[in-house]
C-alpha cells in the first residue's frame, strides 16, 4: 500500500490571547459558551464522552479523547466521511495565553473539508475572542 493513501494534513490556528488559560478553558469546555462561538452542543469535559455539535448545515459527531484542565483538550470530529481530531493546547505566556488548535486527519482526497476547515476555524477563533472579551 502506498503512503499517499494514508497521508493526512492538519489545519493549525495559533493565537496569542490576552487572558489566562483558566478563562479560555471555560470558553472551550462550558456548553453555553461553546454554543456562542462554535455550535450548539452537549459537551462534557470527560474522557470518553460522546457529544454532537449542531449547525444549520448538519451535525458533527465527537468523542472526548483527552482532558487536562487549562492545558489540553482533544476530541474526535467526524462529519460526513471526514474523520479528524481537534486538539487544543493552552500555554501560559507573560501576556496571557498561547492558544493552539490543530485539526488533524484531512485526507488528500478531501480538499473541500480541508479548505472549509481553514476558513471555518478563522471564523470560530474570531467568535471565541469576542466571547472571551465579554465574559468575566
Amino acid at each position: 500500500m502506498s503512503n499517499t493513501a494514508i497521508e493526512t494534513r492538519s489545519v493549525v490556528v495559533e493565537r496569542e490571547i490576552p487572558y489566562p488559560p483558566e478563562k479560555i478553558w471555560r470558553a472551550l469546555t462550558q456548553p453555553h459558551l461553546i454554543e456562542e462561538w462554535l455550535m450548539k452542543n452537549d459537551f462534557k469535559p470527560v474522557v470518553g464522552h460522546s457529544f454532537h455539535l449542531r449547525a444549520d448545515w448538519g451535525a458533527v459527531d465527537c468523542q472526548v479523547l483527552a482532558v487536562e484542565p487549562n492545558k489540553t483538550l482533544s476530541y474526535t470530529w467526524g462529519a460526513y466521511d471526514l474523520k479528524s481530531v481537534v486538539t487544543w493546547t493552552l500555554t501560559p505566556t507573560a501576556e496571557g495565553t498561547h492558544l493552539r488548535m490543530e485539526q488533524s486527519g484531512f485526507r488528500r482526497d478531501q480538499p473541500q473539508y480541508y479548505q472549509g476547515a481553514q476558513g471555518g476555524w478563522q471564523q470560530f477563533f474570531a467568535n471565541l475572542e469576542q466571547v472571551l472579551a465579554r465574559i468575566d
